[in-house]
């Protein structure tokens, strides 16, 4: 069972990612990396919603971690599906929040690295995550003395230069932005 602070704390990360997907990114139709990433190409590819293809490109990485660590695994779970969730019920409100805010792709990219990031650092310091490749990431920084954020880095660049291939130049460049903001958000975040 969770306790009432990492209730709180998956709250408060999911809210921020799904702030950071839907009002900055996906308006821009830019990146972050990680599975949220590969969601994100999809959901440009093929209009499928990013909260649903969060949850079906998680499926190996949790199996994995149910092999690894069933507390990771229990946590993982419940931020995901509430970080998913919330970026689908968010989603419909994209049109709003652009009407009435208005922002270059630059400041975009970079105040929804930052907001997926600072999501995702809470949630990791309190050992909670949303699955996908910060779970992953999680798993390779307990087993070694590589912080979180950089493993998460690392990840996030082969993602975006491969949606750089798919999408466009423009994709790729404000995608590289919006990881080295959530790298740094997470890394702050998750300092030891």
């Amino acid at each position: 069972m969770l306790s009432a602070r990492k209730i709180i704390v998956i709250l408060i990360g999911s809210l921020l990612i799904a702030c950071g997907i839907d009002f900055f990114l996906v308006p821009f139709k830019v990146l972050d990396g990680g599975l949220i990433g590969i969601a994100l190409i999809i959901n440009y590819l093929f209009k499928i919603k990013v909260g649903t293809l969060i949850i079906i490109t998680s499926i190996p990485i949790l199996t994995l971690t149910w092999f690894q660590s069933r507390k990771l695994f229990y946590s993982s779970m419940y931020g995901m599906v509430v970080s998913s969730f919330l970026i689908d019920l968010l989603d419909p409100f994209q049109y709003y929040f652009l009407y009435y805010v208005e922002l270059t792709p630059f400041t975009s990219s970079v105040l929804g690295g930052f907001l997926l990031g600072a999501g995702i650092g809470i949630m990791l310091r309190y050992e909670v995550s949303t699955g996908g490749t910060d779970l992953l990431a999680q798993i390779m920084s307990m087993r070694s003395f590589m912080n979180v954020g950089i493993i998460i880095f690392v990840s996030d660049a082969i993602i975006i230069s491969l949606g750089g291939i798919l999408l466009s130049m423009e994709t790729f460049i404000l995608s590289i932005l919006t990881v080295t903001a959530g790298g740094i958000a997470t890394s702050i975040c998750t300092m030891k």
